[in-house]
């Protein structure tokens, strides 16, 4: 029987109930008819894509760094500069382009270390049973049980975190375990199946039948669990910023929130400075679980809208 036990991420959002098996061929297509006809994974995907749109391309239109003062200060909206500047007179549009770059990158580097940890982890335990599974287990609860943002804190103080590929590692090595214990689960069913024997008989390596048989029984449910470990890792990050534990070398959505309370900006009515990066980080974060949710509805028929 396939286990359909709810998991939980770090976030508190819930992670995808049961693995689908493999798209190919006709499915596949049917697949793709099924997401463009639902509206929260379109709706999800132009959120995200519009995002990192912006990201990419506004930088290179401007002729001046985030954090140079260009304007007059504490301007509000306008022509000259679309999202008003700061006390400093920074623009504040080009400081919201550049932090939604980084809150892509901790995403894609957090999400996707952590995904990988979990899912490593996850395959080999459920696979093998036994000693190793114990073993692998008894590891995963540890960490699970550590209080994932207390530990960076210590770790941002004794180590520092002085960039964002440092930032995603930190946050990455303390997002896996629900993963881990979620492919555990899956795995575990998946490794009785007739296919899976097939292949063992036939002489196939242990990783070869993981990579080959089990993990493509997987891909739309692994698929599902990175959305929410993107969005985990990018909540993550906010917060160590927004409290002043991320990277100042580089302009982030958290950090820009956090020089904004710094500088009371709610105070003297720059509602400009900070209302930008929180929107965007509840739209990214919102989208994405949408964007699941949307999935969800595509990859299993039970749910699908006809």
């Amino acid at each position: 029987m396939t286990d359909t036990t709810e998991h939980v991420s770090a976030t508190g959002a819930p992670a995808p109930a049961e693995p689908v098996t493999p798209v190919a061929g006709p499915r596949r297509r049917d697949v793709l008819h099924f997401a463009l006809r639902n509206r929260k994974v379109v709706g999800g995907t132009v959120v995200i894509l519009a995002f990192l749109v912006l990201g990419l391309v506004a930088p290179f239109f401007t002729d001046h760094g985030p954090n140079e003062y260009v304007g007059p200060p504490s301007s509000p909206p306008s022509a000259d500069f679309w999202f008003g500047t700061t006390t400093f007179g920074q623009d504040v549009f080009l400081q919201f382009a550049n932090g939604i770059r980084s809150t892509f990158v901790v995403g894609l580097l957090g999400g996707g270390l952590a995904g990988l940890i979990g899912m490593t982890i996850g395959f080999v335990a459920g696979y093998r049973g036994g000693l190793v599974d114990e073993l692998l287990n008894m590891l995963t609860n540890i960490v699970l049980v550590l209080p994932a943002l207390a530990v960076l804190i210590i770790l941002h103080a004794y180590v520092g975190i002085t960039s964002v590929p440092m930032q995603a590692l930190f946050i990455g090595l303390f997002s896996w375990p629900w993963v881990a214990r979620a492919v555990r689960a899956q795995t575990f069913s998946l490794r009785s199946r007739e296919f899976v024997d097939l292949a063992r008989l036939s002489g196939m390596r242990p990783l070869a039948v993981i990579r080959r048989e089990i993990a493509p029984n997987m891909s739309s449910y692994l698929f599902m669990t990175f959305i929410l470990l993107f969005g985990g890792a990018v909540l993550m990050a906010a917060t160590l910023d927004f409290i002043g534990l991320g990277p100042t070398d580089v302009v982030s959505l958290g950090l820009m929130m956090n020089s904004a309370v710094h500088w009371s900006a709610l105070h003297l009515g720059l509602w400009w400075w900070f209302v930008p990066p929180g929107a965007a980080i509840t739209a990214i974060v919102g989208a994405l679980y949408v964007m699941n949710v949307g999935l969800d509805e595509v990859f299993n028929p039970k749910l699908r809208e006809m």
